[in-house]
């Protein structure tokens, strides 16, 4: 049973005692971060933005095993940000439809995510309509034409299913509620919330491709609010490349069924507080 096939889905939980202490320590790193790099001058600022940006779009692309060209990235944002860094290398559709994903995402994150700005992402990310070498559907949500979404390893004849996702007639209602609870004013830390909507969008896998990375861009999304900032000055996605077998171990548990989802959160927020530690540090 998938975590979405359980009749209480999406009823989350998580152990609140547990990650009181991490959250508080997070959150005292995410204020001291700000507090230091508002310290600097504009043009340093601008500068820790571009490379804390360049690397999240590099990082979140080779997650999903695609490597993208760092120049091209480098210039792309320097451009989008408005800055003259010089000798601007041209960049490729694949790569400005990442770059304009990751900053819609942060840069206007006090506008609500809709399932329009959701179609937006899909398309600027494949703008040919192709993922690869085979034809997907862009810009909107996933049908079954191709059978069940589901995520495989192996070689032919000998797959092994990790998992399935809802079927593609639960897609409207499903991403009608997750999107509610998103915009929701609640009492929910937003950087508890970042950690739950990234698990809570992979598992419902509404596009035919593309679901990891605009997964973490909602969750940037969630941090920025948290921070009232679109100033980015760390990359979940590097952090996550870093750490990605014990992601992928995390990620793939509560999938199964299993509504508890502290061990997810835990995980997230001690991979976050370390990279904010190392910015600091600097």
């Amino acid at each position: 049973m998938y975590l979405h096939e359980r009749k209480d889905w999406p009823d989350f939980h998580w152990n609140m005692e547990k990650l009181a202490e991490p959250l508080a320590s997070v959150r005292y790193r995410q204020g001291g971060l700000i507090g230091q790099m508002k310290g600097l001058g504009f043009r340093l600022r601008q500068e820790a933005v571009l490379e804390t940006l360049t690397k999240d779009v590099l990082k979140t692309s080779e997650i999903e095993g695609e490597k993208l060209d760092a120049e091209q990235v480098r210039s792309s944002v320097a451009r989008r940000l408005g800055m003259d860094i010089g000798g601007l290398k041209p960049a490729d559709r694949n790569v400005e439809g990442v770059v304009e994903m990751m900053l819609d995402a942060t840069g206007r994150y006090d506008r609500p995510l809709t399932d329009e700005r959701l179609f937006g992402w899909h398309a600027s990310r494949f703008p040919t309509g192709r993922s690869g070498m085979t034809k997907i559907k862009t810009g909107a949500w996933r049908d079954e034409s191709a059978g069940p979404m589901q995520v495989v390893s192996g070689a032919v004849g000998k797959e092994e299913v990790h998992f399935e996702a809802p079927k593609a007639n639960r897609l409207e209602r499903e991403m009608i509620a997750f999107l509610k609870w998103f915009e929701a004013k609640d009492a929910i830390d937003p950087v508890l919330k970042a950690g739950l909507a990234h698990l809570w969008f992979v598992t419902i896998h509404p596009f035919e491709d593309g679901n990891g990375r605009i997964a973490r861009a909602i969750a940037d999304m969630a941090l920025a609010r948290s921070e009232q900032s679109s100033q980015r000055f760390y990359s979940m996605s590097a952090q996550i490349k870093q750490e990605h077998k014990e992601y992928n171990a995390f990620r793939e548990s509560t999938k199964k069924g299993i509504r508890e989802v502290t061990a997810w959160m835990f995980c997230s927020w001690t991979a976050w507080a370390a990279l904010s530690t190392a910015r600091m540090s600097r």
